[in-house]
Formats: C-alpha cells, structure tokens, sequence
C-alpha cells in the first residue's frame, strides 16, 4: 500500500504539464538559433521515467563557447527525471565555431518505449 501511495504522489508531483507518452524510445531535439549543431548526443532515457511511461519536453539553456564547446547547461523546464539526462547529453554536444560566445536555446522531447 505504502508503494502504491508513493507511486502516485511521484506521477501527480511529475505529471504536470507532460504529454501522453508515445511508442518508442528516443529523444528529439530542437535548437531556436541559426548556430549549427555538429554532434549531438542523444540523451539516456532515465529508468525510472521508463518504469513510469513517462514523456515530456525539457528545455535547456547552453552557453556555446566561440570554439563550439558547451561551457554549460542551464536548465529551463520539464520534469525533473528528464531534465538531468537532457543535461548531461547536451554538455556533450558541440557547435560549429563563432566569433563569440552564445546561449542556445534547446529543447528535447522524451518519448518512452
């Protein structure tokens, strides 16, 4: 019983603003400037939000060194369980070079399989 309790209070803490969940297991990703991408790295599906059937949109912020390093990840909205492996795929991630530093607006859509 007390599982079952703590099960739902995670899918009511968790459930605002997510879509239903959709068939297959990948993570699409959208940027809002004209800065290339050059490697993108898909982000790990977290096991609990696959124990969950969750799915949802994480935005991030990241702050793109002229070189085309992410320097950081900023995180702007989506379920929690999501947003540390959108994070951690996007750090990893490398632009085309520029002439000086940039914020790139990220946004990534997780779907369970």
């Amino acid at each position: 019983m007390m599982q079952c309790a703590r099960y739902c209070l995670v899918l009511l803490l968790f459930s605002v603003g997510l879509r239903p969940a959709m068939r297959g297991q990948d993570a699409a990703a959208t940027t809002e400037s004209g800065r290339k991408i050059l490697r993108q790295i898909t982000p790990r599906y977290p096991d609990l939000a696959r124990r969950m059937n969750l799915s949802g949109v994480v935005k991030v912020i990241a702050v793109v060194a002229p070189d085309g390093k992410v320097k950081t990840v900023l995180p702007v909205g989506g379920s929690p369980i999501l947003l540390q492996a959108a994070q951690d795929a996007v750090s990893e991630w490398k632009f085309a070079p520029a002439s000086g530093e940039s914020k790139e607006s990220i946004e990534l859509r997780f779907h369970p399989q």
